[in-house]
Order: C-alpha cells, then sequence, then structure tokens
C-alpha cells in the first residue's frame, strides 16, 4: 500500500478549511435535529435536511443526505430505507450528512431520541462514547485504522451493543477526495493522519431493533 498516496490532497487543501467544513456540517446536523419532530416522516426528515443545507449555503452534498427512523437505523449506508416511516412519540433517528463548503467535504453524524425510551437513549449515547474512546486511542496510540477498528469492536463489546464491521471510516478531503481511491479506515494499515479521515461508529441494540450512529472528523 502506497500511503502517500491514499492521503493525497487537492492544490487547494487546508486543514483550516477542512475544520470549517466540519463546523458547518454540525451545525446543520444540530439546526435538522431541532426540526425533526414525531408525526414526520423519512422522507420528509430528508427533505428538511437538504433544504437546511442549502439555507446554510453549502457548495453542493457529496454524499446523499441520510435521515434514518426506528428501525432504519440499522440499515447501513448503502442500504435503502424499508418505506417511509414515521417518527413515533418514543422514537429513535439518525442523522449523516455529507456537503462540501468552500471546495471542501464536511462529513458528521449522530443519533437522536423522541420521548423517555431508556434503551434508546442509551444505545445513542454508546455510539458517541465508543467513537469518543477511539479517537483517544488514535490520539494516544497512533495507531492504524485497522487496529482502531479493532478497538472499536471490542469497545462495543464493553458497552453491551454490537458494531457494524461493515461500516469503516473513509477520506476526506478537498472535494473530490475519492480521486484517491483510498478506501475505507478500517483497512487503512498506516497511521491515520488528522484532517483527512472520517471515523465511523454504528452500533446496533443487542436485543431490540434499532441502532446508532456517530461519526466526525479524526482531527
Amino acid at each position: 500500500m502506497n500511503t502517500t498516496r491514499k492521503e493525497a490532497v487537492g492544490e487547494h487543501y487546508s486543514l483550516d478549511a477542512m475544520q470549517h467544513a466540519r463546523t458547518m456540517t454540525w451545525k446543520a446536523v444540530d439546526a435538522i435535529a431541532a426540526e425533526v419532530r414525531p408525526g414526520m416522516a423519512e422522507s420528509e426528515a430528508n427533505a428538511l435536511a437538504l433544504r437546511i443545507l442549502k439555507d446554510l449555503g453549502m457548495d453542493r452534498i457529496w454524499h446523499p443526505v441520510l435521515v434514518r427512523f426506528g428501525e432504519n437505523t440499522l440499515r447501513t449506508f448503502k442500504e435503502r430505507s424499508n418505506g417511509d416511516p414515521v417518527l413515533a412519540d418514543n422514537d429513535i433517528f439518525f442523522i449523516d450528512l455529507g456537503a462540501v463548503w468552500a471546495k471542501h467535504e464536511g462529513d458528521a453524524g449522530a443519533t437522536f431520541v423522541c420521548g423517555d425510551d431508556e434503551d434508546m437513549h442509551a444505545c445513542a449515547e454508546a455510539a458517541r462514547t465508543i467513537y469518543d474512546e477511539v479517537e483517544q486511542h488514535w490520539r494516544t496510540t497512533g495507531c492504524a485504522g485497522i487496529a482502531l477498528y479493532d478497538y472499536a469492536a471490542q469497545r462495543a463489546n464493553a458497552h453491551g451493543v454490537r458494531l457494524n464491521v461493515d461500516i469503516k471510516g473513509h477520506r476526506v478531503s478537498d472535494f473530490p477526495h475519492a480521486i484517491y481511491r483510498a478506501g475505507d479506515l478500517g483497512d487503512f494499515d498506516g497511521k491515520p493522519a488528522g484532517g483527512l479521515w472520517i471515523l465511523e461508529i454504528q452500533i446496533a441494540h443487542p436485543t431490540r431493533p434499532f441502532g446508532a450512529f456517530y461519526e466526525d472528523l479524526l482531527v
């Protein structure tokens, strides 16, 4: 593997611009979450998300907007939602956004809960906690991407949830990162550089039909 090629960037790349893209994408996630309400269909939430991104002034999306409700929180990015569910009073949903700001790619995602279902709240919290633990492991050990996802699986088990091992993170950059064919973070056998990789954590509740998701830029 050519680590240098897999971490290549374009002539416009800057870490400050990546940080700006990150900030704006999280601003969109929070704004969307604040508007999602019980009684809303999943398709309506996705339309809302796209509208908010446009209102915030994104250049464009670089991956489809994804808002998942209920059982659809178990589905991976490449899988279609099952139907068009309506968000219940006690329900769980996640938001996954990939948008370009000032020619740089933002990518962020988080899980939210309506109502007081303790399992749902615990699952959403676990996704964020596992992310934080893995991010800290990257920061303190400098281990390779493969080892990061081995550690993520260990931490998921420790929290009593199942890690979706098909979701392994990916490159970002000045748009478009896809030209570098860098593959998944979880298959990268070098030390991931800051400002170039998205760490994704998707988990499933061990007995109930829902999951949770959290992702952010490693910086």
